[in-house]
């Protein structure tokens, strides 16, 4: 049983009346059912007259919620799956592949929760190690030239076998999760997250052969840099920021011990929100 609740808000530079009396209205259902509600640091502007106690929860909450879209469950993913606490997300945004929970009908969806109405979804992350550093990603790590329309070379290993050395724009490592998200945009397939499994995705490829294709995530995979237009490419990690790395430098990615728990409720349906969130299925040729 979930009794102290930890909250991340999206980090609004602006927010209408209208979120602010949402984000309130949220928090004063959580203060209404749980035992202890804390607000992450980052969202202290919410914490004004609320109830709630604005401070570091990692070791004193046994549930997330997350308020936003999908890119701020990707930053508390981040942030907290290595202290194996589960996430609620609650969507504001757009899409919202993984925030499936509504505002209209959050308090519902808590108090199924709280009977024990759910589903707990364990999703693989990936990391890339490069340079004595390690980076974490959800979604997908991109590694690419630097420049639109410049090309880099680099050879992908996999298990220390050669898959292919390519000349593109980058190269796209994405995880299940990922796969809804760049990667979808990128050309690659939907992969249902009951797989464990990388696509592994050419970006603009100098190849008329260039496909994607998916490996299991209890493969290594290993890319080493050759060359580029520029001095040095870049890597990053669910769209954060750029990180230059040298080439002629190897950089290895593999699948995350620690998974990230999600939280479902039990009528969860992932091709329910294709259909929602991506349109499928519907009539063009009906009148608007």
């Amino acid at each position: 049983m979930f009794k102290n609740v930890g909250i991340v808000i999206k980090n609004f530079s602006n927010p209408s009346s209208e979120e602010t009396t949402s984000i309130k209205n949220l928090i004063n259902i959580l203060n209404k059912h749980f035992n202890n509600v804390y607000l992450d640091d980052e969202s202290s502007i919410f914490a004004k007259n609320s109830q709630i106690q604005n401070k570091e929860f990692s070791s004193l909450a046994d549930l997330v919620v997350v308020i936003g879209g999908d890119g701020t469950l990707l930053g508390a993913a981040r942030k907290y799956h290595k202290h194996d606490l589960p996430i609620l997300g609650i969507n504001m945004g757009s899409v919202g592949f993984l925030t499936e929970v509504t505002v209209n009908n959050f308090e519902d969806a808590i108090i199924s929760i709280l009977n024990g109405d759910y589903e707990v979804e364990e999703r693989s992350l990936v990391s890339a190690s490069f340079d004595g550093r390690i980076i974490h990603a959800v979604n997908e790590i991109v590694v690419h030239s630097g420049s639109y329309t410049q090309l880099m070379r680099y050879k992908l290993s996999a298990n220390g076998n050669v898959v292919y050395e390519k000349r593109s724009d980058g190269l796209i490592i994405s995880t299940t999760t990922g796969s809804t998200a760049y990667a979808l945009s990128a050309g690659g397939p939907i992969v249902h997250p009951s797989i464990d499994a990388f696509t592994v995705l050419p970006m603009l490829s100098q190849s008329l052969s260039s496909r994607p294709f998916i490996i299991s995530s209890d493969k290594s995979l290993s890319i080493s840099l050759i060359g580029g237009s520029s001095d040095m490419g870049m890597i990053c990690a669910d769209g954060q920021d750029d990180i230059s790395i040298p080439y002629l430098t190897d950089i290895k990615i593999s699948r995350v011990k620690k998974t990230l728990k999600l939280i479902h409720l039990k009528n969860n349906d992932f091709f329910e929100a294709c259909r929602e969130k991506l349109g499928w299925s519907l009539d063009i040729s009906s009148p608007k």
